[in-house]
């Protein structure tokens, strides 16, 4: 384990492979709170963050549950549809408590177009948070679902058994695949409706 005198022992987030210091360390600097996003298999989380010496402090948040138990989300909890969702969310969130202008942190997540990441930061955009980013880093039809309205249609007609272990969870919900730009877009109105008054002062 001895690597000589100048050996310096990194950070034990570091050593888990948890926290990148040198990436941290340039969000910091910027003096703007962090748009984090993280995801997991089953869902996605988004908090606007400050760092302060003693540490992190989360100032809102929003988590792909609370689409399901406030504003009635019947799809899939952790895809592109839901994480532009909880981006919207947090966004609004964020402008209700005044915060304007946010810089992305996405952690160790590696970025890659179209991913659930750029759909959260997405959201937030469009709520009116002020977020630097790179053109051509998002997908609309994947952000709507299309593409799994499409997939499905496709399953349906050609192996309808499949069809139905596959989309299970939607059915069992009471959500018929193929619709999900439509309820993508009555949840996305639901939550825009709930923040009727920053909606308006944003306008």
């Amino acid at each position: 384990m001895a690597r000589g005198s100048r050996y310096k022992v990194p950070f034990r987030r570091r050593r888990e492979g948890k926290t990148n210091y040198y990436l941290r360390r340039k969000l910091v600097i910027s003096g703007l709170p962090r748009l984090v996003v993280r995801k997991s298999l089953k869902h996605t989380i988004a908090q606007i963050v400050i760092a302060k010496p003693e540490g992190d402090y989360t100032l809102v948040s929003a988590h792909t549950q609370e689409l399901v138990r406030d504003y009635g989300w019947k799809g899939y909890t952790g895809n592109v549809p839901a994480a532009y969702l909880v981006g919207l969310l947090v966004g609004l969130k964020a402008l209700k408590k005044g915060i304007k202008k946010a810089i992305l942190d996405i952690g160790l997540h590696r970025p890659s177009k179209g991913c659930r990441v750029f759909a959260a930061l997405k959201g937030a955009v469009d709520a009116g948070l002020e977020v630097p980013h790179g053109e051509g880093i998002f997908y609309e039809k994947s952000i709507r679902g299309e593409h799994i309205a499409e997939y499905a249609s496709l399953l349906l007609s050609q192996d309808p058994e499949r069809y139905q272990r596959q989309f299970s969870q939607y059915i069992k919900r009471g959500l018929r695949p193929e619709d999900l730009p439509k309820h993508f877009e009555e949840v996305k109105e639901q939550i825009l409706q709930s923040f009727s008054e920053v909606v308006k002062s944003g306008s």
